[in-house]
Order: structure tokens, then C-alpha cells, then sequence
């Protein structure tokens, strides 16, 4: 067993008598990029629900530790190197979660999973593990820099970015930023400072936004989701619903599917 990953651990051996794979067992697994509102989710599914490790701390043990060597904080680098995992790996965090061998004295009854991200990843699950079943959570882009600079996590973090006297035109001057945010969206971000954000906070959240959108296209992922059964995935407007709305759906739709 893992140090970082309790009552988990990577095949071989093969399955012991009271072990099982994650790939065989059912799992609810949040689907969505960061800032979508997931705390919400796993709030309204928490009740009678065990919580996997999550996606970090999968991705630290099975991914980063076995190519850099040791921890990696930057947000822009854990990018660069899970893209190099899943060269090897198409179904990247869906495939490493498979992979895992579970200690069922200790992971038993519905067990919950956060998450997976992109299409890649969500057509792997969901082609792969047919015991598993799917929250998705959406919000646009714009949002979601919003919310990251509402929230205090260290995790949330870059190397230093250049910072000129013009954020507007440092917001413009990042990779992807024209294709992602619209003229108005980026304006709007440029005003966030009269709101009380530091200017080099925005320019650090936006390029968190952008970095994840170059390896992940959740729009894509939701999309596929749509097309399976109701009663293995859900799609949810973390903008359209307020956080009490999102909770009461998912618990209406996770009671529905466990009927």
C-alpha cells in the first residue's frame, strides 16, 4: 500500500483475497476543470459516500513521483508532465485510477472519485469501466478565474509572470488567450483589480485557466457524457444552477440511479 494513497496500490501481484480493482468497482466519478464548483458536489454526494483520494494525489503518486523524481508545484509543469504520462497512458487519470488495486476491507459500500477531466479521459472511463457512473460540472472560462480568485488554495499556483503596466495587454499576450476568452470577457478580467484583486493574482488565475484548456476541452467531455444513459451520467450548469441547485440534483439523480 501506498503512503499517499491508503489502502491502495499499483498491480502486480494481481488482486490479493480481500483486494479488488478500482476498475471493477462502482464508482461516481466528478467530471469538470477547476473552478466548476466540485466542492459542492462532493458536499451533495458525500452522505453514505467514501471519498477516493483525489485527483492530486493520484496524479503526485502515479504520475509526477515516477518522472520528476519528487514533488512538482508549478501548475504549468504537472500539465507538461501528465501529458507525458499519457503518451503512454491515452487514458490518462482514468487509466491510472483503473489501474489501482483497492483494499476492500476499507474501501466498501459507493465510493466517489474527484475527478477526471477531458474527453480522452471520460471516454476511456466510460467505454472501459462500466461500473462507473459520471458527474459532469461546467462554467465558462471567464468564471471560473473568477472563482479561483475567490478561493485561498495553495496549490493554485504558477511560477512569476512577467507583469507590465497593462493588464489588459498582459492578458491579451498569453498563449491561447485570444481563442478562449472573447474582447469583452477579457476586459471584464482586466477590471477585476477595482474589485480588490491584485493585478498579477488575475494574470497568475487566467494563465491556470488557460494552461488546463491546452490539455483539456471539457466542453468535448461533456458532450460525450450526453450521449450515454441518463442514469450513468449527469451534466450540470454550475452558473445556470445556484450551489443548492447543484446539490439537490445530484442527490436526486444519485438516489434515481441507485434504485
Amino acid at each position: 500500500m501506498s503512503a499517499d494513497l491508503p489502502y491502495l496500490r499499483a498491480a502486480p501481484p494481481a488482486p490479493g483475497h480481500q483486494e479488488a480493482r478500482l476498475a471493477d468497482l462502482p464508482l461516481t466519478v466528478l467530471v469538470g476543470v477547476t473552478g466548476v464548483g466540485k466542492s459542492t458536489a462532493l458536499a451533495a454526494l458525500g452522505a453514505g459516500m467514501r471519498l477516493l483520494p483525489d485527483r492530486r494525489e493520484v496524479t503526485d503518486t502515479v504520475m509526477i513521483a515516477p518522472l520528476a523524481g519528487g514533488p512538482v508545484r508549478d501548475r504549468e509543469q504537472r500539465f507538461a508532465l501528465t501529458a507525458r504520462y499519457r503518451q503512454t497512458h491515452p487514458g490518462g487519470m482514468a487509466q491510472a485510477l483503473g489501474s489501482l488495486l483497492a483494499d476492500t476491507r476499507h474501501w466498501q459500500g459507493p465510493l466517489v472519485f474527484d475527478g477526471l477531466r477531458g474527453l480522452d479521459e471520460v471516454r476511456y472511463a466510460a467505454q472501459t469501466f462500466a461500473a462507473w457512473r459520471f458527474v459532469a460540472l461546467g462554467a465558462p472560462d471567464a468564471v471560473r478565474v473568477r472563482r479561483l480568485l475567490g478561493r485561498a488554495d495553495a496549490f493554485d499556483q504558477l511560477d512569476a509572470a512577467a507583469l507590465g503596466h497593462d493588464l489588459r495587454a498582459d492578458l491579451a499576450a498569453l498563449d491561447g488567450a485570444g481563442t478562449v476568452f472573447s474582447a469583452a470577457e477579457l476586459d471584464s478580467l482586466a477590471a477585476l483589480p477595482t474589485d480588490g484583486f491584485a493585478p498579477a493574482e488575475v494574470l497568475a488565475k487566467t494563465r491556470i485557466v488557460l494552461s488546463e484548456r491546452r490539455h483539456y476541452d471539457p466542453a468535448a467531455a461533456e458532450a460525450f457524457l450526453h450521449t450515454l444513459p441518463p442514469k450513468r451520467a449527469l451534466v450540470l450548469d454550475t452558473v445556470a444552477l445556484a450551489p443548492a441547485g447543484v446539490a439537490a440534483a445530484i442527490q436526486a439523480w444519485a438516489n434515481g440511479s441507485r434504485a
